[in-house]
């Protein structure tokens, strides 16, 4: 069974930053895509980041330049560095993994971004 564990969520002050990490468990074969969406309270999931297995990325409009994805294979992990946060950054963030056969969902964790 496939388990995705996410770590980093927590309150921080605008401008402040957080590091979002998403460990899967479980026997996964040939991880094409990992990385992030968020939904705010009222608001449809959005993407906010995406790593392919051989790196190539992808950002949100809104958090290019702030946020940087990366991903380490051997572990199947995929992180999130979250820079100069913003108040409408606040949400829960789910990590998500896309293989051949399946994807994935992590449960979330809540990023509040208040002073």
């Amino acid at each position: 069974q496939v388990q995705l564990v996410e770590f980093g969520g927590g309150l921080v002050q605008p401008g402040g930053s957080l590091r979002l990490s998403c460990a899967a468990s479980g026997s996964i074969l040939s991880i094409v895509t990992m990385g992030w969406y968020r939904q705010a309270p009222g608001e449809q999931r959005e993407l906010v980041a995406t790593i392919t297995s051989s790196g190539s990325t992808n950002y949100l409009d809104s958090v290019k330049g702030r946020f940087t994805i990366s991903s380490d294979n051997a572990k199947n992990t995929v992180y999130l560095q979250m820079n100069s946060l913003k108040p409408e950054d606040t949400a829960v963030y789910y990590c998500y993994v896309l293989s051949l056969r399946d994807d994935y969902w992590g449960q979330g964790t809540q990023v509040t971004v208040s002073s």
